[in-house]
């Protein structure tokens, strides 16, 4: 089963007022006991934060909605950043993050009183994109990338990339300042997170990222791998020399750690909380650990290693006996 990312599941949204007041965060109310296997459990399970991680989790809540049909699963697109200032606020259940959580966040859900599980649950590979009708740019250097995005850069044009590239302006695309991926973008490729120039186009919708390079000669952009596979016919990936060579971003180059250094791992933030009071969302996060395979291959996504698999099952084992439950 492969789900594609337009589709919108009517059991993973909340619509209208008397919908979104049962949609809270981690104080849902929901009957009976968690099980992940249609057990008779009813609540609402609200999840926000990273665009990138959203498809993979609400491919989960499409996948678990089959079996339980009375969980209603919201999933927002915050961004990683504004995903964790309402989780840390106790307003969400989990929380989806293309990067780990920074000192400053676990600071704020300390003090919100919000306890966590750090758990991979996939793998990425930030993609570098340009317009397909681009002929000239099939690999770039680290360093020609942070020639392109650091803070106060001048290049605007191709040309001052590669003198062999044609006199041609560079019309950048990517995410906002609230997202995970742009965070790791920074930090991989200027030296420091948040480290950019902001003479770009920024948005939270990797969607707009794909029309704005699509849509110019020009264009460059980034974003993770699986909208890049699902937007090839508009699109084209960049290989990435980090000193080795060019190498492309695939699921191969990823997990043998080839495609440096954009490969990353993806993260979900359950609440230890709303794991122990909420048995709708204890449904569902079971549901989402034991099936995260078939998960990520129906959304597109890079799957765990074996290695990654068994780190998956301890983290919640973990939470579980945090959260009081067997």
């Amino acid at each position: 089963m492969r789900i594609a990312r337009s589709i919108k599941v009517a059991s993973v949204l909340c619509v209208g007022a008397m919908t979104l007041a049962a949609c809270g965060g981690s104080n849902n109310e929901s009957t009976e006991s968690p099980a992940a296997d249609g057990g008779g459990t009813s609540g609402a399970v609200r999840v926000d934060g990273s665009s990138t991680v959203a498809p993979l989790t609400s491919a989960a809540a499409e996948l678990f909605a089959e079996t339980n049909p009375d969980i209603n699963v919201t999933v927002g697109t915050s961004g990683t950043g504004g995903g964790f200032e309402k989780f840390c606020r106790g307003e969400t259940d989990m929380n989806d993050a293309s990067r780990q959580i920074e000192d400053d966040e676990a600071a704020n859900c300390e003090e919100g009183g919000v306890e966590f599980q750090e758990m991979v649950v996939a793998n990425d590979a930030l993609t570098v994109v340009v317009n397909p009708g681009n002929d000239f740019v099939q690999c770039l250097t680290v360093e020609q990338l942070k020639q392109i995005w650091e803070p106060k850069s001048e290049v605007n044009n191709w040309n001052q990339v590669d003198p062999s590239f044609p006199d041609e302006p560079i019309k950048l695309f990517g995410p906002g300042t609230d997202s995970g991926t742009f965070d790791y973008f920074t930090d991989a490729i200027n030296g420091e997170e948040g480290a950019s120039r902001t003479d770009y186009t920024p948005s939270e919708d990797d969607n707009v990222i794909v029309t704005g390079v699509s849509g110019s000669t020009g264009g460059m952009g980034y974003f993770g791998y699986t909208y890049y596979e699902e937007n090839q016919d508009k699109v084209k990936a960049v290989e990435i020399d980090n000193g080795d060579g060019c190498v492309a971003p695939s699921p191969e180059t990823v997990q043998d750690g080839s495609y440096a250094p954009l490969g990353r791992p993806l993260f979900i933030y359950p609440s230890i909380q709303a794991l122990g009071s909420n048995p709708a969302f204890a449904s569902f996060l079971q549901y989402y650990v034991e099936n995260d395979a078939q998960i990520a291959e129906a959304a597109l996504f890079i799957p765990l290693n074996e290695e990654q698999v068994a780190e998956l099952e301890s983290e919640y084992a973990d939470a579980k006996s945090a959260a009081g439950l067997s």
